[in-house]
């Protein structure tokens, strides 16, 4: 076993001392050592659950002559840091989450880890630690959020929440409506209700026979949830016992079955630079070509909010992933899973319960998949939109841009009428390095929605945008603003041209006006000089790479 090396021989002996001071009787030295990577916190809602559901590992792994040992990973919720300097931690932390999973398998001597993850940033974190120490793993994510209610209307957290800030604004709905709105939205554990970044993973996650089936939109209060867990801690000893690790699942077809599944969902953008990172640490190679080329062959059949009217919660109903999987089925590459199963016999396997929430592909809902890859003389090296969330009016605009060179700049001209019909909004200084930390544009982008702009208003960043933003919104435009990239030179009142069918995102300026700005350019100050973030900034790649370290 790969744990003899901290616990056989004599001189091993202070070593075991040391495990027997946590409790562990001398039976169990004999057993492998199995990392629970947990990311509980009382922070987050989707991680709040989670002590259940590391019992239940704990049961799992016991059962099948393991000896687990939690350990915990940092985790960030990207809503409660939306819209101030604390989401410039966020895409950072997936660096951390990595490195602390390397740390601790390998300073601990670990045979396998099951990975006790929800939200954003923590899954592909932990993921890309796994792939990198490679050993046998097995992801449980820990499920999303049911629907909030007002009466017997359904709620989730970005449409009743961030768009309500720009209706209340507006003065459609009153400071009663806003307050109930506030404390009904997000009624317990889990993950944001909608196809947003953390589900998104879940789902990915799932696709990629990564996680056990059905786990990724089980919600996280029901007790479906803890056999899950408990099937996951009994799997994991399996894979060691097999020697099945996560490169032989995480690869070429498996991220591009990912990939698909995307695309059916509409997904959040997020997943372009999560799955591309991924694919680094699994020393493969996934680029925004892929994601663009796939997107071309796959219909968008499943549409959860923020696009939709769906939640969550109907998909687990519909019958998860695996059904979603039946429908692509003719389209997936084969390959190994967690399971005892391969992907394309969970597919086989699988029912699909409801034919509305689940479509057939000649009534998908877009021909399409939910994302596209857009080039041009502001994107050289691409940017990505979710297309499947922007109405078909606006798939093709042309508006005078309104510059700003933060979130809080733009977010105040918002809120201050500065932003009218026919602009294209530009938010700069916001990717990667120049932010750092690449912030998602969700409080912006709600407003716009809820003061009734995004049928006549487009924005453009070199940061990101959350799983919930829906409209003209074109993010990861590379290079970025800090590293001279053409979205620096924008002024206000110059036209820009988007073409989301013809995949174009063009300033509409001469080469030779283009060439004197870039000429005159001078990057600003970082905004950060010190702590993580400022090392973070010094060596953090593109977008386009997958913000991943360099």
């Amino acid at each position: 076993m790969r744990s003899d090396r901290a616990k056989k021989g004599l001189e091993r002996m202070p070593n075991r001392a040391l495990l027997y001071g946590t409790g562990i009787s001398p039976s169990h030295m004999k057993r492998p050592f199995i990392g629970i990577a947990s990311s509980f916190t009382d922070l987050i809602p989707g991680h709040i659950g989670m002590r259940d559901l590391e019992r239940y590992i704990e049961r799992g792994i016991e059962n099948a002559g393991g000896c687990p040992f939690v350990f915990g990973v940092c985790g960030i919720c990207d809503g409660i840091a939306m819209g101030h300097s604390g989401m410039r931690y966020s895409l950072p932390s997936r660096e951390l989450i990595a490195d602390i999973i390397e740390t601790m398998v390998n300073a601990h001597a670990l045979d396998g880890v099951v990975l006790l993850t929800d939200c954003d940033k923590i899954t592909p974190g932990m993921i890309m630690g796994a792939l990198r120490v490679n050993i046998p793993a097995i992801v449980v994510t820990a499920g999303p959020m049911l629907a909030g209610h007002l009466g017997r209307k359904r709620l989730s957290l970005v449409r009743d929440t961030f768009e309500a800030v720009g209706r209340f604004k507006k003065k459609e709905i009153t400071e009663k409506e806003r307050s109930i709105l506030e404390i009904e939205a997000c009624p317990g554990a889990g993950s944001c209700q909608g196809m947003y970044t953390a589900n998104t993973m879940s789902c990915l996650t799932e696709a990629m026979g990564f996680s056990l089936p059905f786990c990724a939109a089980t919600p996280a209060v029901l007790n479906k949830k803890k056999r899950i867990a408990y099937q996951s801690g009994q799997r994991i000893m399996d894979l060691v016992k097999r020697d099945i690790r996560p490169r032989d699942i995480v690869n070429k077809r498996s991220l591009e079955n990912a990939v698909r599944v995307d695309m059916a969902l509409g997904g959040s953008t997020n997943t372009v630079l999560h799955l591309i990172a991924i694919a680094s640490e699994a020393k493969t190679l996934l680029d925004l070509r892929d994601f663009d080329r796939i997107s071309k062959t796959t219909s968008h059949i499943v549409n959860l909010r923020p696009a939709g009217e769906y939640f969550m919660e109907d998909l687990d109903y519909a019958g998860g992933i695996p059904a979603v999987l039946k429908r692509l089925l003719p389209k997936l590459n084969e390959n190994v899973c967690v399971s005892a199963k391969t992907i394309k016999e969970i597919a086989r396997e699988a029912q699909i319960l409801d034919q509305e929430i689940i479509r057939p592909q000649k009534q998908a809902y877009h021909k399409e998949g939910g994302i596209a890859v857009l080039y041009g003389n502001l994107a050289p090296f691409g940017a990505v939109v979710k297309q499947s969330a922007v109405d078909e009016d606006m798939l093709k605009f042309t508006g005078k841009a309104q510059v700003f060179n933060s979130e809080e700049e733009a977010m105040k001209g918002i809120m201050q009428g500065r932003v009218k019909k026919g602009n294209v909004l530009v938010i700069r200084y916001e990717g990667p390095g120049g932010g750092p930390g690449m912030r998602e544009m969700l409080s912006p982008t709600s407003a716009i929605v809820g003061m009734g702009l995004h049928k006549s208003v487009a924005l453009i960043t070199d940061g990101r945008f959350s799983g919930g933003t829906r409209g003209p919104c074109i993010g990861h435009i590379c290079p970025e603003a800090q590293k001279a990239g053409p979205i620096a030179i924008i002024q206000n009142g110059d036209k820009i041209k988007i073409d989301i069918p013809k995949r174009r995102l063009e300033l509409l300026l001469s080469e030779r006006e283009i060439k004197e700005r870039k000429s005159l350019f001078k990057p600003p100050n970082l905004k950060v000089s010190s702590g993580y973030l400022a090392r973070y900034a010094g060596i953090v790649g593109s977008a386009d790479k997958g913000a991943v370290l360099i």
